[in-house]
C-alpha cells in the first residue's frame, strides 16, 4: 500500500522525526542535508508503526462541510467550553466586546470572520501564557519561549529548544482542557516521550487528564474549525 507524506526541512533541524496529524497527513521533519533516499528509508522502516498511527481512532478525516460559521446575527461560537450568541452591533470600544455574548461593530462587516479570530488569539495569549507560566513554576521546569500559534492540527507542542507552542483554538475549549494540555508540553520538559512516567506527570498535575482526552476526542474536530 502506497504511503504518501510530506517532507518540511529546517537547516536548524538536527534530527529527523515523523507525525502523524489528526487529518492523518504524514509530515516528516528533517534536516536540510537529508537525502530522498535517506527519509525514504526511514519512512519504509516505520511502515507497519505509521499505517497504525494514521488508523488510530482519534484520527478523523475532513469534515464533509466548509469549515467555520457565519458571522451574523443569532449563530453562536464556542468560547471556554460553552456557545455563545453572536450580535451584530456598534460597540463603545470599536472593537469585538464579550459580555455574556459576542458583539461585532457593524462597522466591521466586511472582515467579521478577521476582527473575531483576532479576539480568540488576543485571549488566547491572555489566558493560555500565564497559566503556562504558573504550572512551569509548580512543576519546577522552565522553557525558553511560550507563544500562541495558529495550527490547526495540533493543540500544542514542545520543540527541542525547550519552546512551549500552543493552538489558539484551545481558547474555545473549557479551562480543564486548556490546562491539560499546557500541562502535557511542559511534561516533556521532563519527560520527551509518552512513557508511563509521562503519564503520571501529567495526571499528578491534572486530576481529570482522561476527562479532557475524551473532551478533544469527542469535540476536537469542532474545535478546529477556523470559527
Amino acid at each position: 500500500m502506497d504511503l504518501s507524506y510530506q517532507i518540511v526541512r529546517s537547516s536548524r533541524r538536527k534530527k529527523l522525526t515523523i507525525t502523524v496529524e489528526r487529518d492523518r497527513t504524514v509530515i516528516v521533519h528533517a534536516p536540510a542535508s537529508a537525502s530522498e533516499e535517506a527519509i525514504k528509508q526511514i519512512i519504509e522502516s516505520k511502515r507497519q508503526w505509521l499505517f497504525e498511527k494514521i488508523n488510530h481512532s482519534q484520527k478523523y478525516e475532513a469534515l464533509p462541510h466548509a469549515p467555520g460559521k457565519e458571522v451574523v446575527n443569532g449563530e453562536s461560537v464556542p468560547y471556554l467550553g460553552r456557545d455563545y450568541l453572536i450580535e451584530i452591533a456598534e460597540t463603545k470600544s470599536g472593537g469585538v466586546e464579550f459580555s455574556r455574548h459576542f458583539l461585532i461593530p457593524a462597522a466591521q462587516q466586511a472582515k467579521r470572520r478577521k476582527v473575531l479570530k483576532e479576539w480568540y488569539l488576543s485571549r488566547a495569549a491572555e489566558t493560555i501564557l500565564p497559566r503556562a507560566k504558573r504550572h512551569a513554576k509548580e512543576m519546577g521546569v522552565a522553557y525558553n519561549e511560550a507563544k500562541i500559534v495558529d495550527n490547526r492540527y495540533r493543540w500544542g507542542s514542545c520543540t527541542v529548544k525547550d519552546h512551549v507552542h500552543f493552538n489558539w483554538r484551545l481558547i474555545k475549549a473549557p479551562m480543564f482542557v486548556v490546562d491539560y494540555v499546557i500541562v502535557h508540553e511542559l511534561a516533556h520538559l521532563l519527560e520527551a516521550n509518552h512513557t508511563p512516567r509521562f503519564w503520571n506527570i501529567v495526571r499528578a498535575r491534572v486530576v481529570c487528564a482522561d476527562k479532557a482526552k475524551t473532551w478533544l476526542k469527542e469535540h476536537g474536530q469542532i474545535l478546529e474549525e477556523e470559527l
